[in-house]
């Protein structure tokens, strides 16, 4: 028989989340790593660029990097950027007092670090055109960001319980796509700290589904649904995804197979008891969607194939 169970406010859900926060938080401070920017940057290869101080100018010669890592890079880095964005939003919604408030600014402070060595990679190993990075960041940054949940407890932490991993995976493919050994375990440093994020938020929506099932249920079948990166805000972003696609480095088989499913078999979805009427039918959305998703995937790969076929047919 379907709960009755009255939805909890989103103060309510805040209280009943904190002893969960602290526990986490602890557990996260002593799995944390630490480590410093400066050490992933080869700043004896740096050069002087053109400008005020009369050096060389940039010059796509400048770096072996292919073009589709290249953007994966810049795409991530400017996601990086938008972080005075992102801390805004969750110290509205979660508060900066007791655990929420210690948490917000830890996971702000470890999240700081990713822009300054992904930056500082870039632009001493002259990866990037600096001028035009710089124009991007502004541009990105100016437009600040917010998503439709952005003042929904349960949705935040289920949008953020995804997001991380996915912004794990794309680091750790795009420091391999780079076909640099040190940007890659720059990206894989920068991948562990998102992971240990990940689990963080999904443990806090894990806890939910005990108190309050139904609209845990609802806030991932919408996210799920809906689900954009945050990067979505950078110009020509639909373009640059398409081209990481199309390199492997993240797409929609990697979005279903190794961010939604992993995630939701940690909470055992298909398995949670105490569900309304709205529930059920939420988990009911959320597995027509995964099974689109299925679909929208197995066609991409379809035409990547061909296309790659149709490359390699081409004269020499």
């Amino acid at each position: 028989m379907p709960s009755t169970r009255t939805p909890l406010s989103q103060e309510a859900l805040l209280i009943e989340l904190e002893p969960v926060v602290a526990t986490n938080l602890d557990r996260h401070l002593g799995l944390a790593k630490e480590w410093f920017p400066h050490e992933y940057v080869p700043w004896s290869d740096g050069r002087t660029f053109d400008g005020l101080l009369g050096g060389e100018a940039w010059s796509p010669s400048d770096s072996t990097i292919p073009d589709a890592a290249r953007t994966a890079l810049i795409v991530n880095l400017l996601t990086e950027d938008n972080l005075p964005s992102y801390h805004r939003q969750i110290a509205t919604l979660f508060g900066q007092d007791g655990a929420w408030g210690t948490w917000v600014h830890r996971w702000t402070a470890e999240e700081g670090r990713h822009g300054t060595a992904i930056r500082d990679y870039l632009t001493v190993t002259r990866a990037v055109d600096p001028v035009a990075l710089e124009r991007a960041r502004m541009v990105h940054m100016s437009a600040g960001y917010s998503n439709q949940h952005d003042d929904e407890v349960l949705h935040s932490l289920a949008y953020v319980s995804f997001q991380e991993l996915a912004t794990r995976i794309s680091h750790r493919n795009t420091g391999r796509a780079t076909g640099d050994p040190l940007c890659e375990q720059l990206l894989a440093r920068v991948a562990a700290d998102e992971n240990l994020h990940m689990v963080f938020y999904r443990n806090l929506l894990g806890a939910a589904f005990e108190f309050a099932p139904s609209q845990a249920m609802r806030a991932v079948a919408d996210v799920v649904s809906d689900f954009q990166m945050p990067g979505n805000g950078i110009d020509g972003f639909a373009r640059k995804s398409v081209q990481i696609a199309l390199a492997g480095i993240y797409d929609l088989r990697q979005h279903r197979d190794d961010v939604v499913n992993p995630v939701l078999r940690q909470w055992d979805i298909w398995n949670v008891t105490g569900l309304d009427a709205e529930g059920e039918q939420a988990r009911e959305q959320l597995a027509k969607h995964l099974s689109e998703l299925d679909v929208a995937a197995t066609r991409f790969e379809e035409k990547r194939a061909a296309r790659e076929a149709r490359i390699a047919a081409r004269p020499a």
